[in-house]
């Protein structure tokens, strides 16, 4: 399910999905028609803007909050022209499986965005790197502190969705040492205790301060 206000946008997003094998069920162009649709179709994932008819400041996002109150398991991937520091932080006090919040740049990397949008729609999130920078502009002293650098960008990496196998690679580094710290991050943020993946969400939180 797709809304978005921009005609060349959206049947760009339709025409890229479409050819990446994702059945677009329906795709609208305001948060009301949004509303309607996944009453009338129940998709498997909606991927919304943020900005959209009539005032185009959160309607897309209010929807957005709106759908995840009334089907808390539905995942929602919200795109967004610039980082919105507020919106972002309203989206993720939600519950926090299956979301995602990209900046409209990363669809031109088309394998990037698909990634994002499988991993939202299997019930990860996907935080775009500029948002994720941004959020933590502001962090100050706690339990963080604790952790080292190393840690830090396993963490942030973690907060943007990646996979142990992709943090793995992106810092160069071996699985087992992947685990190693995030192991070390959950014993050092006093998560030793939940569950795996609850931890991982659970990590991302303490780390956004949300």
């Amino acid at each position: 399910m797709l809304a978005e206000d921009s005609v060349l946008l959206r049947e760009g997003l339709v025409w890229v999905l479409g050819s990446a094998g994702v059945e677009v069920v329906a795709a609208v162009s305001d948060a009301e028609g949004l509303l309607r649709a996944v009453d009338d179709h129940e998709p498997d994932l909606v991927v919304t803007d943020v900005r959209m008819p009539p005032t185009h400041t959160d309607e897309g996002l209010r929807a957005a909050l709106l759908l995840r109150h009334r089907r808390p398991k539905l995942p929602i991937l919200v795109l967004s022209q610039y980082v919105e520091e507020r919106y972002a932080t309203r989206l993720l006090s939600t519950v926090t499986t299956g979301i995602g919040y990209l900046l409209k740049d990363r669809v031109a990397d088309v394998a990037e965005f698909l990634d994002s949008l499988r991993r939202v729609a299997a019930g990860g999130t996907a935080l775009d790197p500029e948002v994720v920078a941004q959020l933590l502009v502001r962090r100050h002293s706690d339990p963080l502190d604790l952790l080292t650098r190393r840690e830090h960008e396993v963490l942030a990496l973690i907060a943007e969705g990646r996979s142990n196998a992709g943090i793995a690679e992106a810092l160069v580094v071996s699985e087992s040492a992947v685990g190693k710290h995030i192991n070390n991050i959950f014993a050092k943020l006093g998560l030793s205790g939940a569950e795996k993946d609850h931890r991982r969400v659970l990590a991302v939180l303490r780390f956004l301060k949300i």
